[in-house]
């Protein structure tokens, strides 16, 4: 048996794409901060490059942790943030190579905090970040959204884009509380501008087996969300933030750590439930 309660699959090796694109779009949200929504997708995106797939990591938090996890420098360049305030601006021209094969990144910086008050104003305000993106789908297999940890305009605009939410939740009891208001704002979504998302899964992150705490909230999530709840489970590691100061993914900077072997699996999971082509 799982951490989860439920027999643990061995999710097999995806298979070679024929072809590439167009890209499955999904945001990792979460409004909790320090959930693992950035390492999540700096190690998921790099996950599932190894097996072949294209991937675009968009950098959607101001704090820019997302760029510098991948060890992009995002000072007096081009980000997301140009993209948003510039509708005719080519995203190509933005997207930046990362050292992992088959990942790029739309990178941002402090800029996109002042991105709110520029777009209030805007028409189908909610739907910009989904018109940049149309742009470059084609040429990607999945786009990973980090968003920042709020339920603002940046994240209605990632999830208006987006045809499925990864939600990371840390196993604590706190984490635990907000996930209700979160699933409110993805029905609201669905309900007003994107009928066709759809929940991908809740990922149990820093999970600790020694303490009962961790355990009893990983229980207690099963409880809510039944079969939403990803069969991966991250552990609590100290080789996250050594892999972040290093600016690549913990696949590459230990790729036979636990942590980097629970990504891959969960880059397979993902794959075998259809999240990703």
């Amino acid at each position: 048996m799982g951490p989860t309660g439920r027999p643990y699959h061995g999710f097999p090796t995806p298979p070679k794409l024929d072809g590439h694109g167009p890209a499955r779009i999904i945001s990792l949200c979460n409004q909790k901060g320090g959930v693992g929504k950035t390492t999540t997708t700096i190690n998921l995106a790099a996950g599932l490059a190894s097996y072949g797939r294209r991937v675009l990591a968009v950098d959607f938090d101001p704090q820019g942790a997302l760029s510098a996890g991948l060890g992009v420098q995002t000072h007096e360049t081009a980000t997301i943030y140009d993209l948003l305030l510039d509708p005719k601006r080519d995203p190509h021209e933005v997207i930046v190579s990362t050292s992992v094969e088959g990942l790029d990144i739309l990178p941002a910086n402090i800029d996109l905090s002042a991105a709110e008050v520029h777009l209030v104003n805007e028409v189908a305000r909610e739907t910009i970040l989904a018109r940049v993106l149309r742009k470059v789908a084609g040429d990607y297999d999945v786009i990973l959204i980090d968003c920042q940890p709020s339920l603002g305009l940046l994240t209605v605009n990632a999830l208006t884009a987006s045809h499925g939410v990864l939600i990371p939740l840390e196993c604590e009891f706190f984490a635990l509380r907000g996930v209700a208001l979160l699933i409110e704002t993805i029905d609201k979504v669905r309900d007003r501008l994107n009928p066709a998302i759809e929940l991908d899964g809740v990922l149990a992150t820093m999970y600790d087996p020694r303490t009962l705490h961790s355990r009893e909230v990983l229980e207690r999530v099963v409880d809510a969300f039944g079969d939403d709840v990803l069969e991966t489970v991250i552990g609590r590691t100290v080789k996250f933030p050594d892999a972040s100061v290093a600016g690549v993914p913990i696949t590459k900077f230990a790729p036979e750590h636990s942590a980097a072997q629970a990504y891959l699996r969960l880059a397979r999971e993902l794959v075998s439930r259809g999240a990703v082509a």
